[in-house]
């Protein structure tokens, strides 16, 4: 079996070596180690490799929490120290926005970290009768895998939820349907933990009568969802709170349906909230556009401050939770919410929206590079506070800002919203000269 030296980290996490003129991408290694490899792809140029004995450890690899590490696909970098995570996401980004962007940020933001554990409020879990595996899995898919993990914990999810995955398998297996129901979503809020089972099937009165002793037992809510995500209906009990999340700093609370889009670490979510607060700096009296605004996260704080706001999202069913949750916290009369296709942007329709003095942008993995682009010499707030889920599109955009529209990118930096994966949150602040 071929042995490397490994000499970086790609932004997966995977370990970097180069062996005989072919760059190796490979699982569970870090830097400095050396490793016995196997090849479970090769192309001419690269191979991507699982690490199978390691030879040197690195003084960043720690002992992975989890029993299922390795088998599940749920996380990559658990055998990466927390700190030393960080600190490679951060080297993500700014690699993005240097090759990528051809731009730098005058000043690195603190990275924004919190509990590595028991951190993911949002999860949707797979369930799958499978006779060779004695019955019902309910958990994520293997690494690299249409496979069903056989996890009995998962050390991501709050304790609480995690004690359930072994209770959730017994349930579902006694159901009448328990070939007919492939999924759990699991959704937590400040008051009430809420479970959708995607149901293809009708329950009987026997599932009901089950789903009920569960619900009282392990205290939660659970919502039935027949077809897409717009049928899900609570079922039981009926009279549970709302679900909510909070935002303390900002005065604000924020309902929510279960399989409406938030973030998945509520306490990451209130410091990323408060930063791209800080770096706006909304004052009473100005005009602010919230792009991409989803149910408003970011719309209200900015409205609590005294500003005035314009929430534009694509989702019919979003805007509507926005312009309820306003009406909710009593923000109302300083927000307007308006459907549009964001990434069908021109000057012309972002001219008929007024003048901003500054504007948010949250947009999902594929960017606003037309938005970034709509902006013209008349018509650019002086302020943009970008909130990035994907580093390399947050760096094409960033190129056009700059190098386009004449932007200062002033600062940038990283936030962990999914411990112990390489996925990469961030949020960057332009200014015009």
């Amino acid at each position: 079996m071929p042995i490397a030296t490994i000499e970086s980290l790609d932004h997966e996490g995977h370990g970097i070596a180069h062996v005989e003129g072919k760059v190796i991408f490979i699982d569970g290694a870090l830097p400095f180690e050396t490793v016995s490899y196997q090849s479970y792809r090769k192309k001419p140029s690269f191979e991507n490799a699982q690490a199978t004995t390691i030879h040197t450890e690195s003084f960043m690899r720690v002992k992975p929490k989890c029993p299922h590490f390795g088998t599940c696909g749920g996380c990559s970098m658990q055998h990466l120290e927390a700190g030393a995570q960080v600190a490679a996401k951060q080297r993500v980004l700014e690699d993005n926005l240097e090759r990528i962007g051809k731009v730098k940020p005058e000043r690195l933001l603190p990275a924004i970290y919190g509990p590595s554990w028991g951190y993911r409020y949002r999860a949707r879990l797979s369930a799958r009768f499978v006779e060779k595996k004695g019955g019902m899995l309910v958990g994520f898919h293997e690494k690299r895998s249409s496979f069903i993990a056989d996890m009995t914990s998962c050390q991501i999810l709050p304790k609480r939820i995690s004690d359930q995955l072994v209770p959730l398998r017994g349930l579902i297996g006694s159901l009448s349907i328990k070939d007919r129901m492939p999924q759990v979503e699991v959704a937590l809020g400040d008051q009430v933990d809420v479970l959708v089972l995607r149901i293809m099937e009708p329950l009987n009165a026997d599932d009901e009568q089950q789903l009920r002793d569960y619900a009282d037992q392990w205290k939660v809510q659970f919502w039935l969802q027949p077809k897409g995500p717009d049928t899900a209906y609570p079922f039981y009990p009926l009279d549970a709170p709302a679900l909510t999340y909070s935002l303390p700093e900002f005065g604000v609370v924020m309902p929510f349906r279960p399989t409406e889009f938030t973030q998945v670490n509520h306490q990451i979510n209130r410091v990323l909230v408060e930063r791209a607060l800080n770096l706006l700096d909304p004052q009473p009296g100005e005009r602010i556009a919230d792009m991409f605004c989803g149910l408003g996260n970011f719309t209200l704080p900015i409205a609590r401050r005294g500003a005035t706001v314009l929430g534009m999202e694509g989702s019919p069913g979003l805007v509507q939770r926005a312009v309820d949750g306003a009406v909710y916290n009593g923000l109302a009369e300083r927000t307007e919410f308006v459907v549009a296709n964001l990434f069908e942007m021109t000057p012309e329709k972002l001219a008929d929206l007024g003048h901003f003095d500054k504007m948010l942008i949250d947009p999902p993995r594929d960017g606003a590079v037309e938005l970034c682009k709509s902006f013209t010499e008349g018509n650019r707030p002086r302020r943009i506070v970008y909130v990035s889920c994907s580093p390399s599109t947050l760096a094409r955009d960033a190129s056009v800002l700059v190098n386009v529209q004449g932007y200062c990118l002033v600062a940038a930096g990283v936030v962990n919203m999914f411990p112990h994966t390489a996925h990469v949150e961030s949020v960057a602040l332009f200014e015009l000269p």
